[in-house]
């Protein structure tokens, strides 16, 4: 009796408060870091201290986690391969930060359910997968895709009425200070967040590669934010010239956001769902990213006095509806189940797709996604 509650827990109970702790802190990153943008944080400097954070707090992690490991040596090429992942991630969340200055966070977590989609048209486009036309699998990740773009686009050019409006006396300490974003700021940083998923792709297929030929997701995160700290320590520093921005000793909201980024960026987010990958999978791993568009919509309510719009709902529906579609059919045809169409139908390579490899292995932005 003993045996099976533990291992309903382990099993049941566990994953799920894990996969929903781990949107929890992603988007609380995203609110915090707004927060924190509001009260004078540029974001150079908030992108740049979350990157050295993370490594100093990995470095003695993966001593602790693989001293025991046996793993292949380090080459060149290998170093190379962990230099081109913070290649690609700095500017992801380049752009994802940069995109919710723009926006806010709810946008920001409705746009990062476009993942999957433009990851398989990636895959398709680098001839990673085989695109079947006449098997149902195949036709139904189409259709995912498109009503994802689609509502993505819903999201970014129809803002449409204020559905929940906040109403603030002057006198609110942070939610006064933020106002509501112009149509033409809200555009671009749609725009940016979708190209932010864009690069994300790249950088997922990249991750895959790095994470085969060194299997020690710790290790690889460790490089990935020493090399992005190393690529973005210039660019910040000309993006923020003022010493004065760089003097967080302060402890207020834009201390507690770069800690925060550091300690549970995407570090965190990663070690979380390797596990939840193990031990349920990833289409489970998966279904939990559209709930941080509830949780986004939630925490900018409560604590940045957002507005929600209609064009945002509405949006959001059909993104998490082209998400779950693109899923549905990516776990069929992982389980050999090509749901044919006609006998000419042939199954594509499971091996050569990371349609899902990023939710095992989230990272920038996250959220920035990681990624945030």
């Amino acid at each position: 009796m003993g045996t099976a509650r533990a291992r309903f827990w382990y099993g049941e109970v566990l994953p799920f408060a894990a996969m929903v702790l781990v949107e929890c802190t992603t988007v609380g990153l995203n609110t915090l870091y707004k927060a924190a943008t509001v009260k004078g944080l540029d974001y150079h400097v908030f992108i740049l201290y979350s990157y050295g954070i993370s490594a100093l707090v990995l470095l003695p992690l993966c001593y602790i986690f693989h001293r025991k490991t046996p793993l292949p040596p380090f080459t060149i090429g290998l170093l190379c391969k962990f230099f081109c992942l913070g290649f690609l991630g700095f500017p992801a969340q380049y752009l994802g930060y940069l995109g919710i200055n723009y926006s806010t966070p709810t946008l920001a977590s409705a746009m990062t359910n476009l993942t999957p989609a433009t990851t398989f048209v990636l895959a398709v486009l680098f001839r990673m997968e085989k695109l079947e036309v006449k098997s149902l699998s195949s036709q139904v990740k189409i259709l995912g895709t498109v009503l994802t773009i689609g509502g993505a686009l819903v999201v970014v050019l129809y803002k449409g009425p204020v559905l929940i409006t906040t109403h603030l006396s002057s006198s609110a300490s942070l939610s006064a200070l933020i106002t509501v974003s112009a149509p033409s700021e809200w555009v671009k940083g749609g725009a940016l967040l979708a190209a932010e998923y864009i690069v994300v792709s790249f950088w997922y297929i990249c991750q895959a590669k790095a994470v085969a030929d060194y299997p020690a997701e710790m290790i690889v995160v460790f490089f990935f934010n020493l090399s992005c700290f190393i690529i973005a320590a210039p660019v910040c520093f000309i993006g923020a010239p003022n010493l004065s921005d760089w003097n967080l000793l302060k402890p207020d909201v834009r201390l507690f956001s770069v800690l925060y980024a550091g300690l549970l960026g995407p570090g965190f987010s990663i070690t979380v769902h390797t596990w939840g990958l193990h031990v349920k999978g990833p289409v489970y791993v998966a279904m939990f990213k559209p709930l941080s568009i509830a949780l986004a919509a939630v925490l900018g309510f409560i604590f940045l006095g957002d507005n929600l719009y209609l064009g945002s709902v509405i949006g959001s529906l059909i993104i998490s509806l082209g998400f779950y579609t693109v899923i549905w059919g990516k776990a069929h045809e992982d389980k050999g189940d090509k749901l044919p169409l006609a006998d000419t139908a042939t199954e594509s390579s499971i091996e050569n797709v990371p349609l899902l490899k990023g939710y095992e292995e989230r990272a920038p932005g996250a959220t920035a996604g990681q990624n945030r």
